[in-house]
Order: C-alpha cells, then structure tokens, then sequence
C-alpha cells in the first residue's frame, strides 16, 4: 500500500511540469509560426516596384476590382489605360509584387497639368487605385515611396509632380502626405466635389561626374 502510494504521489506530483512544458512548447511554435506569416509579408512589401505599362500587364488590370466607395475617387484601370494608350502626354505605370500586377497610375504632361499648377516642367499623377484583393500589403506605400526616384529617372526634366484628391477621401490624402506630398492649401472642383491639390517636389539628380 505504501508503494502504490508513494507512486501514486509521485505521478501528480510531475504532471505539472508535464502540463507547464507542453504550454512552453506550443507558445514557441505559435512564435515560430508567427514569424514566418510576418516574413512572408515583409517579402511582398519589399518586392513591390513600379514600372511602366507592358502589353502582359494588361489581361490582370482588366480584372482589377475596387468597392462603389472606391471607384468614386478614382478610374479603374481598364478604361484608363485605354485612354492612355491613345494620348502620348499620358504614362501608364503599373505596381507589381513579384512580377504580378497590383496597382496602376498614369503619370501625365499634357496641358490639363496646368489645372493643377503653374510649374512648366511639372507631372500629373492621376488614376492611382490598388487592386481590391491585394489591399492591405503595403503596396500603395511602397508605390508612393519609389515614385520620386522613378521620375527623377524617367522624367529628368520634372521638378514636381502634382494630384488632386477629393475632399472626402481622407485616406488616400493621409498616405500621400506621408509619401511627401505638400499641401499647399489649394483646392479645385472635381466631379465628385471639391478636391485637395498636393506636391511632391522633384530634386533634380547631381552628376557623378
């Protein structure tokens, strides 16, 4: 009876520690788990880029999906670039996260930029939208982060770029002071009311030589 007894204490006397180590394990593979989900997320922000329009491209931004609330702020792809395709002042560009389509905007030098500022060698950034199911990644950011490097590349001669946000859009007016952009403090009708005009002042690169 002693021994049995003596067993007995022995058994629940472990099976805390039993209990406490198998709690420790799953909150390492949670942790474990954890990071690789935030690796992954960090990998697609950081290959997200923007590049200029390719006929692959256009099948995807054909496809692309924006909520009511959304498409009232801005063109959906599919009919931007087909007007830009036909007009040489405007540039399409598309964001892709390892070499698939997430986003698109145009870039713009025709006379309507005087709409929006005074400045002769300026740009227009219009059309701006990333594709429904790829929101949330950190493409926009990452988008507006690489566009003064890329048009100090791609437009030598610019020196701001220029966009009109709509007075309601308090989101997209947050991102992109946070990319840059000025406000000034202007403001034009649009057609879905009154919008913000904001700037991004384009340095021009010095030679290396």
């Amino acid at each position: 009876m002693d021994e049995k007894g003596d067993f007995v204490r022995l058994h629940f006397s472990l099976f805390p520690w039993v209990i406490s180590s198998i709690i420790v394990v799953k909150r390492v593979d949670f942790r474990i788990l954890l990071g690789g989900k935030m690796s992954r997320h960090m990998h697609t922000s950081q290959h997200t880029e923007i590049i200029f329009y390719k006929p692959e491209h256009k099948a995807a931004l054909e496809s692309f999906y924006l909520p009511e609330d959304q498409k009232q702020f801005t063109g959906m792809p599919k009919e931007m670039l087909h007007i830009a395709l036909e007009d040489k002042h405007r540039f399409p560009v598309v964001i892709v996260s390892n070499d698939k389509p997430v986003g698109f905007f145009i870039l713009y030098d025709g006379e309507e930029r005087f709409d929006y500022s005074d400045h002769s060698n300026s740009l227009v950034f219009r059309a701006f939208s990333i594709n429904h199911a790829d929101q949330g990644n950190g493409h926009a950011k990452a988008a507006l982060l690489q566009l003064k490097e890329f048009t100090q590349q791609h437009f030598p001669e610019a020196e701001e770029i220029v966009l009109a946000v709509n007075l309601n859009n308090l989101p997209a007016r947050q991102a992109y002071l946070k990319a840059g952009f000025r406000d000034d403090g202007r403001t034009k009708m649009g057609r879905n009311g009154l919008q913000h005009i904001l700037v991004l002042p384009i340095e021009k690169k010095r030679s290396c030589l």
